[in-house]
């Protein structure tokens, strides 16, 4: 029975400092609910990854990745998910980039010179930026 007791502790000891790490700086009285950073996180918008084929091919075929790219590229998924696209093909003077939407994830990239060069399969959506 003393067991039992130990591993109820243990829990509630485990509860309780979780609780005050998420009580706010200051005097304020509340704490912050677990649902309330969960819903900031959910809606803080999350910046495409690159897989470690399509970050070989920025590398390799020169394409340079500014900030004003990078949020294009980002307002394009954005715009291709809220359209239901699962596979989309961005294309800009760069070049394109093909982005898997659910997973938020580029999947390979070519330079404009190799966009006249092949045909784009698998895609459900295109967004020029």
């Amino acid at each position: 029975m003393s067991n039992v007791n130990q591993i109820t502790n243990a829990g509630t000891l485990k509860l309780q400092r979780a609780q005050t790490v998420l009580q706010p700086q200051g005097n304020t009285g509340s704490n912050v609910q677990f649902a309330d950073l969960l819903q900031k996180e959910v809606k803080r918008p999350q910046s495409v990854q690159f897989s470690k084929h399509a970050a070989l091919r920025v590398q390799q075929r020169g394409i340079e990745m500014t900030e004003g790219l990078l949020s294009d590229l980002n307002q394009a998924v954005k715009k291709a998910q809220e359209k239901g696209a699962r596979d989309v093909a961005v294309i800009g003077e760069n070049g394109a980039f093909i982005v898997n939407v659910p997973n938020n994830v580029v999947i390979t990239t070519m330079s404009g010179a190799e966009m006249k060069e092949n045909i784009f399969t698998n895609i459900d959506s295109a967004v020029l930026i």
